[in-house]
């Protein structure tokens, strides 16, 4: 018997030897199978199991545990279903909403933002979450995407609202302040309304023709195409969205810290959609904040929180306290953050369970780091490409295109060489695409890639994998940066850029910063004739149209662009050469915010940008 045991013992150490990520694998294999297995159970169930079904659930469950906690207010499940169904009778009977409207959703991460979507989906209605950092005519585009016939937004916007007031009207939309009084014509007050509503439970009967492929809300993203597209999520793509939670490891008893934006899809369908999946309690903030984080976490006792890569450098950079390991964050679940910097965070924060993964709000499929492995953003896993197949393919870079072989097929990369991530798009990975934008939703998906007849999904993003099956995250395709945590459109960057008076033309790109994430917006124009560049009048311009993460923060002047045969701008040698004035001689110029205009970038300013005393 001794000697069986200690043979036993050896060859499970050889075995962990030879396979070291062998309990992970079958621990993110066992996962994934309970979440497919689930989802299919939802499908077949009469009437439509949905998210809010399953919250419903858990108010029956556990009514007086937490489920949002927001500044110093806790709200269990059963007080967030009052107030979730006090809105959804005053929208009924003021809003004149119907099973299938839209209401567009213009708010800060609050509870209300959150009750409202809810209070939507018991009236099976979706809701399009606008940008709240979005002004004039990329929000007008927003509303002809989705056709939102109401609009909600949050007291603190309405000068915002203001500005598009005249359009809202013409299209016929309904404007709703969350606010007691509104004096402003064509607004309506609605937290009034709400105060005066009974809070008797909603008719089930009322979202009686939801089905797995009605919308349950539209998520907006920023292409190549200039304006936001709306990205169509699905019931059933927003469970699939909801039970990455789970397949990370996230248990009904944990807490979850969320701080990113609620109008994204990893605050609101990974992080707000796995806790009412998990049943668990959501620790809401307006927004990150450094200095608060780790009192929050321990003020709440935070169990997992989530990340882009900008949080986890910011909060590295913060002063060194003797309680930084002090508290009880065991999970981190996230994408975008830089090796030396995930490196950092666990030798200063303790040894956090890092989930890197990658996603994207339309995809068909997305990767977990669910064994650790620094820097990657997940494993080739042979059960989870049974289940979701995909490949990386050969791109040509020029062409903009996958390069297909003789027979018109695309080209496997091999290990270790950088391809294009393309998906199937199966009966259980579909692609829901753009609202009202056939065109759009068309150039994402790829015909006869490896076969004649098959479909697939065109990510847009290039990744390589290592010898020990190891995916890394490369680059992003396209005209797009990303800065700040948001994807930023080049193209629409460059129509606001030449509605200002003098400039002519403008190409605009991002280039990589020492010491940030991401790349930032640089914009090289060409200045009108008989015009001079207008440092202040170009500042106040971007200030008003652009977000400030979507501005350009540098500025290079030429007599002429460089453009291909047809016309497409050229950008490879502009990226290449950044923003160095000791390599360009060309005018340059950098936003500087402090002043309200863009200054001429000396080798002195550059040097400052470089050693981080000139903030970006």
């Amino acid at each position: 018997m001794f000697w069986y045991i200690v043979s036993v013992v050896l060859l499970l150490f050889a075995v962990r030897l030879r396979f070291p990520y062998c309990i992970k694998e079958a621990k993110y294999a066992s996962r994934i199978a309970r979440a497919v297995h689930r989802t299919t159970k939802y499908l077949k169930s009469r009437p439509v199991y949905t998210l809010v079904d399953r919250f419903l659930d858990s108010v029956q469950k556990n009514p007086n545990k937490a489920f949002i906690r927001f500044q110093d207010k806790t709200y269990s499940y059963a007080q967030s279903d009052k107030q979730i169904n006090k809105i959804a009778r005053s929208l009924l009977k003021h809003a004149d909403l119907h099973e299938g409207d839209t209401v567009a959703l213009l708010l800060g991460n609050e509870p209300m933002f959150l009750w409202i979507w809810l209070a939507l989906a018991k009236m099976g209605c979706s809701a399009a979450l606008l940008n709240h950092n979005i002004r004039s005519k990329s929000l007008l585009h927003c509303f002809t995407c989705c056709g939102a016939n109401v609009l909600i937004a949050g007291a603190e916007l309405q000068d915002s609202v203001e500005e598009v007031l005249p359009a809202l009207k013409e299209q016929g939309i309904s404007v709703y302040m969350l606010t007691d009084h509104v004096t402003t014509e064509g607004m309506v007050s609605l937290t009034d309304k709400i105060a005066q509503a009974s809070d008797e439970p909603i008719p089930a009967d009322l979202r009686a023709n939801v089905t797995f492929t009605s919308p349950a809300a539209y998520i907006y993203t920023s292409g190549t195409t200039g304006l936001p597209k709306a990205a169509v999520i699905t019931q059933r793509r927003l469970w699939a969205m909801a039970f990455f939670f789970s397949v990370c490891g996230v248990k009904s008893d944990d807490v979850l810290y969320i701080c990113l934006p609620l109008y994204h899809s990893a605050a609101f369908a990974a992080g707000f959609g796995g806790a009412i999946e998990r049943g668990a309690t959501v620790v809401l903030r307006s927004k990150f904040s450094s200095s608060q984080f780790w009192d929050d976490c321990r003020k709440y006792n935070v169990t997992v929180i989530q990340y882009i890569g900008e949080t986890m450098r910011y909060l590295c950079n913060t002063p060194k306290r003797v309680s930084d390991q002090v508290h009880n964050v065991r999970m981190a679940i996230g994408n975008g953050i830089r090796p030396e910097v995930w490196k950092t965070f666990i030798s200063r924060f303790g040894n956090v369970d890092m989930k890197e993964f990658y996603g994207s709000t339309e995809g068909t499929l997305g990767f977990v780091n669910y064994a650790g492995k620094i820097g990657a953003v997940g494993r080739v896993n042979f059960f989870h490409k049974g289940i979701y197949p995909y490949a990386f393919v050969k791109f040509d870079q020029e062409k903009e295109e996958p390069v297909r072989n003789a027979d018109g097929f695309c080209i496997e990369v091999a290990r270790g060489e950088t391809g294009l991530l393309v998906s199937k798009i199966t009966q259980k990975a579909q692609f829901a695409g753009y609202a009202r934008d056939p065109k759009q939703t068309e150039k994402k998906k790829l015909y006869d890639v490896f076969e004649k007849g098959d479909v697939y999904f065109n990510s847009g993003d290039l990744f390589r994998t290592d010898r020990e099956n190891f995916i890394y995250f490369q680059d992003r395709v396209g005209d797009t940066f990303r800065w700040k945590g948001e994807n930023v459109s080049t193209n629409e960057v460059s129509d606001i850029l030449t509605m200002a008076m003098s400039i002519e033309e403008a190409n605009v790109y991002g280039v990589t910063v020492s010491g940030y994430e991401g790349r930032t917006g640089m914009a090289t124009i060409i200045v009108k004739k008989d015009h001079q560049f207008e440092p202040d009048a170009i500042c106040s311009h971007v200030t008003t149209y652009l977000p400030s993460y979507a501005r350009p923060r540098f500025i290079r002047i030429q007599d002429s662009l460089a453009v291909t045969c047809t016309f497409k701008q050229l950008k490879g040698k502009l990226v290449e050469e950044g923003f160095n004035p000791a390599v360009i001689t060309d005018p340059l110029f950098v936003l500087d915010e402090t002043v309200k205009s863009y200054r001429p970038l000396t080798r002195d300013t550059y040097q400052s940008i470089l050693d981080g005393h000139f903030r970006l």
